[in-house]
């Protein structure tokens, strides 16, 4: 079997799929059930091209598209949710409140750009004291799963799988930085203290993002600490803080 001819193929078929529907006329209704029921290609076009939400329902199949699904459907839902958000919080936003869970799952996709473009969606909806309440103590298990999980490495195992937990945690950190505010900061401080040990030092770099947003005098010590870091973006994370 030539794997180079069937996916040569494969995507002359998309390619197809996708100039077919370019060329059509879809009403919102339309849009909305391909996302529900319809193939790759249909889900992807009508995530990229619906306009608005008109109803709770609307948000549900929207987000159902978010997680556990072909990436490239994926990616489009994430950007259409933050367009949408951008363009209308206010008339968006309520549909998008009941699912704190799905918004921190996808969170840590496995595609940064999904990560990156949820966590700006997330800064809108935490505005809603449930949904922050939610998705921020589902964040907290990852982190906590992920600093478990970090800690049975030992040096036979694969780079990938390492990789993987670290990943995890870079975006966790990320998204940390929205509810710096919402913590108990002795919990806030002892996450940092024990991500900071990392030696990948956009895990540092992270932290040190974290600590400009503090207050607290108990920072003092690991802020001090990174400003002496081997790593210079380390070290230039903390600059604001100092000015």
């Amino acid at each position: 079997m030539n794997l180079n001819t069937n996916c040569d193929k494969t995507s002359e078929k998309d390619f197809a799929l996708a100039c077919e529907l370019s060329e059509k006329t879809f009403t919102h209704s339309e849009m909305i059930e391909m996302l529900r029921n319809g193939n790759l290609q249909q889900k992807q076009y009508a995530a990229l091209n619906l306009d608005c939400l008109e109803k709770e329902e609307e948000g549900k199949i929207l987000i159902d598209n978010l997680t556990g699904c072909d990436g490239k459907i994926r990616e489009a839902v994430a950007l259409k949710i933050n367009q949408l958000l951008d363009a209308d919080s206010q008339a968006v936003a309520p549909f998008l409140y009941p699912y704190p869970e799905i918004f921190a799952d996808a969170s840590i996709d496995i595609n940064a750009n999904i990560c990156r473009l949820v966590i700006d969606s997330t800064a809108v909806l935490r505005q809603d004291t449930r949904f922050k309440e939610i998705y921020l103590k589902k964040l907290l298990g990852f982190i906590n799963e992920t600093f478990a999980e970090i800690d049975k490495f030992i040096f036979r195992d694969k780079k990938y799988v390492i990789n993987k937990q670290l990943f995890k945690l870079y975006w966790c950190l990320e998204s940390l930085k929205l509810f710096v505010g919402d913590l108990e900061q002795a919990e806030l401080l002892q996450i940092l203290e024990r991500a900071s040990k990392e030696k990948e030092y956009t895990i540092r770099e992270k932290v040190a993002q974290i600590l400009v947003l503090t207050e607290d005098e108990r920072f003092i010590p690991l802020i001090e600490k990174l400003e002496q870091d081997e790593n210079y973006y380390v070290r230039t994370a903390l600059q604001k803080k100092s000015l």
